[in-house]
């Protein structure tokens, strides 16, 4: 369950800091949050897919970990990206 690479462009459009700017916590944490939002609608009707649940958790604990690491290096910076993902904390 990935996202179309015209969907990953949008994202790293919308959450980027500049022009050149991929790989910046937020940006990943986007990414990583489209990811597990289409992952979680699989598992609702595809309860018993174990694999799927093991990645699903794997995903959900490197955003938490890219979470964490942004709210040690600047806090406003953390606390604007759950706000725009809608991400409860």
């Amino acid at each position: 369950m990935s996202i179309s690479a015209e969907r990953k462009q949008a994202l790293i459009k919308e959450y980027a800091a500049g022009a050149n700017d991929t790989g910046s916590p937020e940006v990943q944490v986007a990414i990583l949050t489209e990811r597990i939002n289409n992952l979680t609608a699989h598992m609702r009707s595809n309860s018993k897919d174990y694999s799927t649940r093991r990645g699903l958790l794997a995903m959900v604990s490197r955003r938490r970990r890219l979470l964490d690491y942004l709210k040690k290096i600047d806090q406003q910076r953390y606390l604007d990206a759950i706000g725009r993902l809608g991400i409860r904390k």
